[in-house]
C-alpha cells in the first residue's frame, strides 16, 4: 500500500480540527518501534470482532494478536508511547481464504481490528479517538531500550495489564515500507483508518523466546486471557526508527445487530470536554 499522492500535496499546509493544529500530513519521525504476533484460537478471537463486516486473519487455523508499541519521538501533538493491542483481519461479507490477505492486502482489506489503544497523553486521546475512531486512552506507560532487548509496560489503576519485550537481532537493516488499515469501533460506528511506515528493522520468525508477553489481572484484559495465546512469538521485530504518516481520509459505516442494543457504545461525550495536555502519568511499577 503505497502513500496516496494526496497525502504528499498536503507537505507545508495546516489543519484545525477540534481545537488541535496539525502540521500536515499528519505523521512522526525519529521514532523508535517493537512488534509481536502470537496465535490465537481463531473462533474465540472471531466473537470479539465488531459487526459482521471484519474477519480473524486466518494462519493455519488460528488468528493473530499482534502487539505494536511505538515511542513517538517526533509529531505535531508531541512525545508519547502508543501500545496497540490488536487482531489481524480482513473486510469483506465472509472471511478470507488463509494466508491469501497476506499478498493481496488492499482487496482482501488486511489491516488489524483495534482492541485496546492506551497512550501517553490526553491530546493524543482527543485527536485520535475524537478524528479517526481509535480506542485511545490515557495510561501509565514505558517504552525501553537497552544493547539486548526493547520493551514497553502497559498499566492502568495501579494494576500490570500487559508488558512485551522483544529481544534484539544481531542486525537491525531490514528496509520496511509498507501500509496498514486499521479497524475500531466507536460511536456504534466502524471507522477504517489507513498508516504508512518504514524504517530499518531486525526481526525473527517462529523463534523461540525471541520475544516475551506478560498479561496483568486488570479486568481490560481479560477477554485476550481466553483466547489460548501461544507462548512463543510467530514473529517479533524492533526498529531503532521509524517514520509515518496518518492518512487524513478515513471512512465509517453504521454496525448492525440483530436486535436493538440495549447498550449505549461509547461516543463522542467521551472526548468533547478534554484538553489538548502533553502531559504524562508516572511510568509504570517494574515487574519481576
Amino acid at each position: 500500500m503505497s502513500v496516496p499522492k494526496r497525502l504528499k500535496r498536503q507537505e507545508g499546509r495546516y489543519g484545525l480540527v477540534d481545537g488541535i493544529p496539525f502540521d500536515l500530513p499528519v505523521g512522526s519521525k525519529e521514532s523508535p518501534a517493537l512488534m509481536a504476533a502470537y496465535t490465537i484460537d481463531y473462533e474465540k478471537a472471531r466473537k470479539l470482532m465488531p459487526g459482521r463486516e471484519v474477519h480473524p486473519f486466518r494462519i493455519w487455523n488460528k488468528a493473530v494478536l499482534l502487539i505494536t508499541v511505538i515511542n513517538y519521538r517526533v509529531t505535531t501533538i508531541g512525545k508519547y508511547v502508543e501500545f496497540s493491542i490488536g487482531i489481524g483481519c480482513t473486510q469483506g461479507c465472509k472471511p478470507a481464504p488463509r494466508l491469501l490477505p497476506l499478498i493481496f492486502m488492499k482487496p482482501y482489506g488486511t489491516g488489524q481490528y483495534v482492541f485496546d489503544l492506551p497512550v501517553s497523553s490526553i491530546v493524543s486521546v482527543k485527536g485520535g479517538k475524537g478524528i479517526w475512531g481509535m480506542p485511545k486512552h490515557q495510561a501509565n506507560l514505558d517504552f525501553l531500550i537497552n544493547e539486548k532487548s526493547a520493551s514497553s509496560q502497559y498499566d492502568l489503576d495501579g494494576q500490570l495489564v500487559m508488558k512485551i519485550e522483544v529481544q534484539r537481532a544481531k542486525k537491525e537493516t531490514f528496509p520496511v515500507n509498507m501500509g496498514g488499515a486499521n479497524y475500531c469501533a466507536f460511536r456504534g460506528m466502524l471507522m477504517k483508518s489507513y498508516v504508512y511506515f518504514k524504517g530499518k528493522a531486525g526481526f525473527c520468525l517462529f523463534k523461540k523466546g525471541s520475544a516475551k508477553l506478560t498479561l496483568g489481572d486488570h479486568p481490560r484484559i481479560k477477554p485476550l486471557k481466553d483466547l489460548d495465546i501461544s507462548e512463543n512469538p510467530i514473529f517479533s521485530g524492533f526498529f531503532p526508527e521509524t517514520t509515518g504518516l496518518l492518512d487524513d481520509h478515513f471512512e465509517s459505516w453504521f454496525l448492525d445487530y440483530p436486535e436493538v442494543p440495549r447498550e449505549t457504545p461509547e461516543g463522542l461525550e467521551s472526548v468533547v470536554d478534554l484538553d489538548q495536555s502533553q502531559e504524562w502519568l508516572a511510568p509504570p511499577k517494574p515487574i519481576d
